[in-house]
């Protein structure tokens, strides 16, 4: 495939000649076309500063190329396998997409599995970088027929960016102003018909007028311990690991149902094999390269048990306002809620109250054991 990220900077001279059809636009990065080899890796952390000369990030190589290929989500995969067999069927554009739910579950990849499945190139940006109106326009109007536009937190858009989109998304047209003052006129431009597939962490924060005109809006769940598993097993594979059924499980256990979380630490136990001259990856060897990260049996990790003992010991278990956490702990409130605080509550243990964050019994006894266990 071709690659094609794009920012509000210029790009550079060697990664255009790279970019066909159609020509690049000024702050163009990479762009994905069906059949590009994606083994050297693609995202939206290549839009800002991309360059031929700049290793594109390894985790890409693990992303599926193909629905048949993509783990888990099954609802979303039927879903959006039924959307693309009509579109296909039609010979039309694909309908805008949504898709939404917490950091690393997938969203960017479906977007890309989504354009392979299409035939088609996925121009990947994000909402930070269109800070000026150029720059969407830009892109919109050297879209070609049915390409996919990924918008990477679509939420966090400028309202004159969305006020551009929503002709664009309804109607394939552009509406500009031309001039100023007494002399300004409005001008419509047609352009082709494509598939905006937005990504966001927070569907809350998106203005009603924009997110009704998307026809497909998915929220993405966090994976099952068995998909985990195969996810890890096949990423061990990509990655040449001699990892066993057991150690694999081990891996999956402590993501946190998060398949980027679970290639990151898959990579730190391979480190660990790696320097230690092993060959086969046993669960032992697992639990000793997670515990060496702070990584524990259930996927807490330090800031977690750094909240919950600064609870238990601190003050009786709760309950405590965020913000006296927060100052105890030096890290910023945000922080706590949205980083850290997410997880504990799924796992129960933490609740919130009226009068603030509470240890539950849960969390107490995950506490007890963790220190046996040291």
């Amino acid at each position: 495939m071709a690659i094609v990220s794009s920012g509000s900077g210029a790009a550079p001279s060697r990664l255009k000649q790279r970019l066909v059809d159609p020509a690049p636009l000024p702050g163009d990065g990479l762009a994905l076309g069906p059949g590009d080899d994606p083994s050297p890796g693609f995202g939206t952390e290549a839009a800002a500063g991309a360059s031929a000369e700049v290793p594109i990030l390894r985790e890409d190589s693990l992303r599926p190329r193909r629905l048949a290929d993509y783990i888990g989500q099954r609802e979303l995969k039927q879903v959006l396998g039924i959307a693309v067999e009509a579109t296909l069927a039609r010979q039309e554009a694909l309908d805008h997409v949504l898709l939404y739910g917490p950091p690393g579950l997938g969203k960017t990849t479906m977007a890309l599995v989504l354009a392979e499945e299409l035939g088609v190139r996925c121009r990947i940006t994000s909402a930070p970088a269109l800070e000026r109106p150029r720059d969407i326009v830009g892109l919109l109007i050297n879209l070609q027929p049915q390409e996919l536009l990924f918008i990477d937190e679509i939420h966090r858009l400028n309202r004159v960016a969305e006020e551009i989109l929503y002709p664009a998304m309804e109607d394939f047209r552009l509406d500009l102003t031309v001039g100023k003052g007494t002399t300004a006129r409005t001008r419509s431009l047609a352009i082709a018909p494509f598939t905006l597939v937005g990504a966001t962490t927070r569907a809350g924060a998106l203005s009603s007028p924009l997110r009704d005109r998307f026809g497909l809006i998915q929220r993405l769940e966090f994976y099952g311990l068995e998909d985990l598993q195969a996810i890890v097993v096949r990423a061990a594979g990509l990655l040449q690991v001699d990892l066993d059924g057991a150690a694999a499980l081990e891996v999956a256990r402590r993501c946190r149902g998060t398949p980027r979380i679970a290639n990151r630490l898959l990579r730190r136990v391979r480190d660990v094999a790696s320097v230690g001259g092993h060959g086969r990856i046993g669960a032992a060897l697992v639990d000793e390269a997670l515990s060496l990260h702070r990584v524990d049996g259930r996927g807490l990790d330090a800031s977690d048990r750094r909240l919950l003992t600064l609870l238990l010991e601190g003050y009786g278990g709760g309950p405590v306002g965020l913000d006296t956490l927060a100052a105890a702990l030096g890290e910023d409130a945000a922080t706590l809620e949205t980083v850290v605080e997410p997880f504990l509550l799924q796992q129960g243990l933490l609740q919130r109250t009226p009068r603030g964050r509470v240890i539950t019994e849960a969390g107490r006894v995950h506490l007890a054991l963790a220190e046996a266990a040291a």
